[in-house]
């Protein structure tokens, strides 16, 4: 089927949408269209320019015989800085406290415009780090690591406290929470990860970092690289904590009493340079 020029432009740019960071050669275009390389090449070029203009990701250029064009997803500044001021503003209510310090998000983290465009955002500061599986605790972190999952287009490997008979075998750790100071244990199928592969760490909230810190561990334990650690709200009181070099979009202050709460910018927006 030939496709003229308006209707290739329109289905390679829902293609790249939906094949992130996928390297996409010239000779898939130009079977897929029935056209010229030269031509496919003029097409990404307007493509390239439209996503650039419209701050939703750029297109990388392969070169070499094997290469071609991926598309790396990403969010503008100023697209952050709204969803921020948005996400702070939903959040903000007293009536979200929970016992403990903890937060009420889960009809946020439920819509997902919201869980989407927060997954788009963790994507875009570590875009350039690579990223062969997102990690994540159950069970509030899994929308959450299944967006920003997607904007690599790469697994989701789900850590849980015990374990179950349809995962096979397992690795198990125990670890001691940041904020209870109690020993808790996770584990993983050995099947869930490929040693040597980049893990990216992503889970909603965080204290002090107990959680997070054991699953620096279970990947150790599988032989894998942790690429980066993101977190949607920490709390800001919790010091010190018991990782470093994480990001976080929120920080969460409340008051001795836990009568009020205070949300602002967490460290992502900081070094935010799209």
């Amino acid at each position: 089927m030939k496709y003229k020029r308006s209707e290739r432009l329109v289905d390679m740019t829902y293609y790249l949408l939906n094949h992130p960071h996928q390297i996409v050669s010239l000779s898939c275009f130009s079977e897929r269209y029935g056209s010229a390389k030269s031509s496919i090449s003029e097409d990404l070029a307007i493509v390239k320019q439209s996503f650039e203009m419209q701050g939703t990701g750029f297109l990388k250029t392969i070169a070499g015989a094997s290469g071609g064009v991926t598309y790396i997803p990403t969010m503008s500044k100023g697209e952050a800085s709204k969803l921020l001021t948005n996400l702070i503003s939903q959040l903000s209510q007293a009536e979200r406290l929970l016992p403990g310090g903890y937060l009420y998000m889960t009809d946020v983290l439920g819509r997902p415009q919201y869980v989407n465009a927060i997954g788009r955002m963790i994507a875009t500061v570590y875009a350039s780090n690579g990223v062969d599986a997102v990690m994540t605790m159950e069970t509030k972190g899994i929308p959450l690591a299944y967006a920003v999952a997607t904007q690599f287009n790469v697994p989701v490997v789900v850590v849980r406290r015990i374990s179950k008979v349809t995962e096979g075998s397992t690795v198990s750790i125990n670890y001691v929470s940041g904020s209870s100071k109690r020993i808790q244990t996770m584990v993983l199928p050995r099947r869930s990860l490929i040693p040597g592969s980049k893990v990216l760490i992503v889970d909603d909230f965080m204290k002090a970092g107990g959680t997070m810190k054991g699953m620096i561990n279970l990947c150790n334990e599988f032989e894998t690289e942790v690429t980066g650690i993101a977190v949607f709200v920490e709390t800001k009181e919790e010091k010190p904590k018991l990782i470093n070099n994480y990001q976080s979009l929120l920080r969460l202050s409340i008051t001795e009493q836990e009568t009020a709460l205070k949300i602002e910018n967490g460290t992502i927006y900081k070094n935010f340079t799209h």
